[in-house]
């Protein structure tokens, strides 16, 4: 049983995390660059036999995604299920979490991932139905965040908001008719955000279940930003009041 991950700074991140993971690794013949080098060195001083393959093998091995190059074989990484959430919930003082519901581009997976590890968040929250796959693709966006932050899929996400709720977490959701805004909302310290999916935003049942609805100020001519994009700026807001 193996996956792929690809991309300098997603191998670079499994190296530092976890080498023992690591199965093959394949460069790109005559590839010379300063970035690939230093890396080769270091998975060659971890005892990882590094190949050399040929571009049209590594690209079908990254499915059209942007390899840098280098393609690993690795062992699966830890399968965080629905039933490491309570643990998780009591092992934490103050949870931050971020809920993403419907998010199905792998692309804005992995950049939300990017986004949460660097804010500090103890896990993110998927449905198993309409939601991105944690694929290779989803790992090269999100830059080693992947091998951080636990992804925990649910199978009733309504179910697991109140789930939530029971810990004293508050749930926070985003949407374009909320009656104030992020900027004017008091959050608190243990914090669930809840981010809905591309152009749809969230399903009504989620919304249903939030404690509080804010908004992004918008003052040009679009009308809504990239999830990835509006989860950074919601979790950094965050971030700056749990600091304050």
């Amino acid at each position: 049983m193996s996956e792929i991950i690809f991309g300098i700074h997603a191998v670079q991140a499994l190296l530092e995390r976890d080498p023992q993971r690591f199965q093959e690794v394949f460069i790109l013949k005559g590839r010379d660059d300063r970035r690939l080098q230093p890396l080769i060195a270091a998975l060659e001083a971890q005892g990882i036999a590094v190949q050399v393959a040929n571009r049209q093998w590594l690209d079908s091995q990254a499915e059209g995604g942007v390899h840098q190059g280098i393609v690993a074989r690795v062992k699966p990484g830890k399968n965080y299920q629905e039933g490491d959430l309570p643990d998780l919930l009591e092992s934490i003082e103050n949870p931050f979490l971020l809920i993403l519901d419907g998010v199905t581009d792998p692309h804005n997976l992995g950049a939300c991932l990017r986004s949460a590890d660097a804010a500090g968040v103890h896990a993110v929250i998927v449905p198993k139905d309409r939601s991105a796959q944690l694929n290779a693709t989803a790992k090269k966006v999100a830059c080693g965040a992947a091998e951080n932050v636990p992804l925990i899929r649910v199978t009733n996400l309504a179910r697991t908001m109140r789930l939530l709720q029971e810990y004293q977490v508050w749930i926070v959701g985003t949407a374009g008719e909320a009656d104030h805004t992020l900027y004017q909302s008091k959050l608190p310290a243990s914090l669930a955000l809840v981010m809905g999916a591309e152009g749809e935003g969230m399903r009504r049942l989620t919304r249903e279940h939030c404690d509080e609805l804010i908004s992004i100020p918008m003052a040009g001519s679009v009308s809504s930003l990239n999830v990835s994009v509006a989860t950074g700026i919601c979790l950094f807001e965050a971030v700056r009041q749990r600091q304050a």
